[in-house]
């Protein structure tokens, strides 16, 4: 017992020269090159983020009628919904609990939760089974991924948010394309199961153990930055402690009350019904044209891995230039990309739509969770993109359904032309709504 002790101790000592920590009294200090050790760890953990959802991409569409014999395509891509629900109420509660519960805590929950998914994906024996993994992988994907955000949001502080989130975001989709371009070719070599599936068991062992054993609570930093902005505002005279953040005033916020985060809300809403068109329509889109699944592997990856690789250069832009621009152009952008993938009918211009899909939402996605950074308090940030989660992530649910039913109803192609109209019509609504909130998180 006493060599274990001391061996522990010896280890983590090392963890900890690591990851920079020196002492209890060591002076914090906010920022990306100030805090690169522990921020690269967090960028590196969400590659095991990314990749859990990348196991489905591919596959799962294409399982639903193969093994299942499930020809209806709004109950195909049920598991879209149900992954959706659990995420978008993984995302509301995680944000304010977040206030309250250390992220670290909720970050090794939310692992937790997604160790079971490979293995249930592997044994299901009726859709019900697939139906309930992705209830857990949601919750798995909404505790991770937003605490990895928070984290490196409260690392870095408000002048390079657009370029951390921009490496957060990369990370987890050139991990999700990666999982779904390896799950694609596996399953044309050996099957739709098992093998596919034995990926996912090892990324979420190691993303536990990453969890459990290198990273560290990141709650000084969020305290550092919530006394400076204290400091610079002239109404901050009182210093009780300030009263706990209520979700039913930021849920209110964020969704209708303020003009400017309603903007980036309903941009992220679509973003994400978009999204749940290309994981669930277009793979059996690209099917019905007579595309072999590792074809199929290639043009699902394509999207989210320009999507994965520009984010940083797109959160970099968003800092110097502003929100609002990438947001509006990116919007539009996705828009245009999806319908046309839906007028063209073979690999080459697909491809070529995947890729404008990818650059869009690469302009779009770190770069809304930036601007609702930035139009909000530190104190209250986890709480209101904890909101935005929710009705982004709602999307996916949305997506199931309105797309699952036009393609039933009047086939696959005026599903995927009405949500790209639908997105166009976004990139204007946004255009309307949103303003610079860059530096000023107090309004």
């Amino acid at each position: 017992g006493a060599l274990w002790c001391s061996g522990s101790s010896a280890v983590m000592r090392l963890f900890d020269l690591f990851l920079g920590r020196k002492s209890v009294d060591w002076e914090l200090r906010l920022g990306l090159m100030e805090n690169w050790r522990q921020f690269s760890l967090l960028v590196a953990l969400n590659l095991f983020v990314g990749g859990m959802i990348g196991l489905e991409r591919t596959i799962l569409p294409v399982l639903a009628e193969a093994e299942f014999g499930i020809t209806s395509k709004t109950a195909a891509i049920s598991f879209i919904a149900t992954f959706g629900i659990s995420k978008a109420l993984s995302n509301l509660f995680a944000g304010n609990l977040a206030q309250r519960v250390t992220r670290r805590r909720i970050l090794i929950a939310g692992w937790l939760f997604g160790l079971p998914v490979p293995i249930i994906l592997i044994w299901a024996p009726d859709w019900g089974w697939v139906i309930g993994a992705n209830v857990l992988l949601g919750i798995n994907q909404g505790l991770t991924w937003s605490m990895t955000v928070n984290m490196k949001m409260d690392l870095v502080g408000p002048r390079w948010r657009g370029l951390a989130l921009g490496f957060n975001e990369t990370a987890g989709y050139l991990s999700l394309a990666a999982a779904a371009f390896l799950t694609g070719v596996i399953a044309q070599s050996y099957g739709l199961r098992p093998e596919p599936f034995y990926l996912g068991i090892g990324i979420a062992a190691i993303g536990l153990a990453l969890s459990v054993f290198l990273v560290r609570d990141t709650a000084p930093y969020l305290a550092l930055e919530t006394a400076r902005q204290a400091a610079l505002d002239p109404d901050s005279t009182s210093t009780a402690a300030p009263a706990p953040v209520s979700l039913r005033r930021s849920f209110a916020d964020t969704t209708w009350r303020r003009r400017d985060l309603f903007g980036i809300t309903q941009a992220g809403f679509v973003k994400n019904l978009n999204d749940g068109l290309a994981w669930g329509i277009f793979p059996l889109f690209f099917a019905s044209h007579g595309l072999d699944l590792d074809r199929i592997g290639i043009l699902v990856a394509i999207y989210p891995m320009v999507w994965g690789s520009l984010q940083i250069a797109s959160g970099w832009v968003s800092d110097v230039l502003g929100r609002a621009p990438l947001i509006v152009t990116g919007m539009l952008l996705q828009g245009g990309a999806i319908c046309l993938a839906g007028l063209v009918t073979s690999f080459g211009p697909w491809a070529g739509a995947m890729v404008l899909l990818g650059l869009g939402t690469a302009m779009v996605y770190p770069t809304l969770l930036a601007a609702i950074g930035d139009a909000v308090p530190a104190r209250e940030r986890a709480t209101s993109l904890g909101v935005y989660r929710f009705w982004r992530d709602t999307g996916f649910v949305a997506a199931a359904l309105s797309a699952g039913g036009i393609s039933d109803l009047f086939g696959l192609r005026a599903a995927i032309f009405s949500v790209g109209a639908l997105t166009m019509l976004s990139g204007i609504l946004a255009s309307l709504t949103l303003r610079d909130n860059r530096g000023n998180p107090q309004r």
